[in-house]
């Protein structure tokens, strides 16, 4: 007699097992936040009436009301500090026992009970602040594009701020007085001076029209980076691209730096005369250029050409500088025609990026110049 075995649409294969757990690692996801605050416990609310000090942004919302309150001749609607114990205290609050605080929170923590709020990430198309004297002298200096100017009140006064405000004033940029508090949350707490100068979203150049206008040039020449995800050495790069006769740079959209401000900062001006691309793939762009008739060098500690053999130097170059750690990534590397180290004297094992990248463009630069 036939079994299960010998029927139609019978199972192949065995049952799954059991699901497999974590051992208990994310209970504490599943942990609830506790009960919900009233509004006198609450410090950004306008019933608070607690005794811990208010965080930054709160405390800079509320001197704003009082002040708009006191020019229209009204009451604050605001909170103001009571006697209210809302703090966690030395054993896990007000009333609540040692091993576990209110709304689940552990033993022994102190400062406020309620949690600050979190914080935004900034939109990719936002405008950033370049903080700090020198760095915003500097950049004004260099022609970067700047929208507004911000300085803090009571900032002290010396020739460096003189010079910022009198340069510009002259190039038509937007000068705003503002607190000190205002210009630390706009900052994030970093260092600045007293003064911040914000500059617009960077405008990447289409890939296309990069490749395209250099090819129109005598001496074709590009530089590619792959992987870099610091942007000081990017905005290096790019200064350096400037200063040895590049036409453009181009960097991948993703797991790379963009021009930021410190991009900005560090290229010195550069990154406004140097148009910048973004790319999806960096291999399929590099293959485009090498339809194109480029040739595509990467550099590389273990390359099979030394730099001062590049013949290729000459002609149509696409430079690619690897990542500060790896180096050029294995596709990136076998799409190169070929690979060039920089003949070193000493045990260093390797150059920083952006030096790497310059220390070629300058020889390159030298050789065209041998031919010309």
């Amino acid at each position: 007699m036939a079994g299960n075995s010998q029927r139609r649409g019978r199972r192949l294969t065995p049952k799954a097992g059991a699901p497999k757990g974590s051992g208990g690692k994310g209970k504490d996801a599943l942990a609830g936040r506790g009960r919900t605050l009233p509004a006198d416990e609450r410090p950004w609310h306008k019933a608070y009436s607690g005794t811990e000090k208010l965080p930054q942004r709160t405390a800079w919302k509320q001197d704003k009301e009082r002040r708009a309150a006191a020019e229209e001749g009204r009451a604050p609607k605001i909170g103001q500090p009571g006697s209210k114990d809302t703090t966690w205290g030395k054993g896990g609050g007000r009333g609540v026992p040692a091993a576990k605080g209110r709304g689940g929170k552990p033993a022994g923590r102190s400062g406020p009970r309620v949690a600050p709020g979190r914080k935004a990430n900034p939109a990719k198309d936002s405008p950033e602040l370049l903080v700090g004297r020198n760095p915003v002298l500097e950049s004004l200096r260099a022609q970067v594009p700047a929208t507004a100017l911000y300085t803090a009140q009571g900032i002290d006064i010396d020739d460096r701020v003189n010079e910022i405000v009198r340069t510009a004033a002259d190039r038509g940029i937007a000068i705003l007085e503002i607190s000190r508090a205002e210009l630390d949350r706009m900052t994030g707490g970093v260092l600045h001076q007293g003064v911040g100068l914000q500059v617009p979203p960077f405008a990447y150049e289409p890939f296309e029209d990069l490749m395209a206008a250099s090819l129109e040039q005598a001496a074709p020449l590009l530089v590619a980076l792959d992987g870099v995800t610091d942007p000081r050495n990017l905005g290096a790069v790019i200064r350096s691209a400037a200063a040895f006769g590049a036409q453009g740079v181009f960097v991948p959209e993703r797991r790379a730096a963009g021009i930021t401000a410190t991009a900005w900062r560090t290229s010195a001006g550069a990154a406004a005369r140097v148009p910048v691309a973004q790319v999806t793939n960096l291999t399929r762009s590099l293959k485009a250029c090498k339809d194109a008739g480029f040739i595509v060098v990467g550099l590389d500690a273990d390359g099979q050409t030394d730099l001062y053999d590049l013949e290729a130097a000459v002609g149509p170059l696409v430079v690619v500088v690897g990542s500060e750690g790896r180096g050029l990534s294995r596709l990136v590397g076998e799409t190169c025609d070929l690979t060039v180290s920089i003949p070193m004297v000493s045990d260093v094992e390797s150059l920083n990026a952006s030096v790497a990248a310059a220390v070629t463009l300058a020889e390159v630069a030298r050789r065209r110049s041998v031919e010309a």
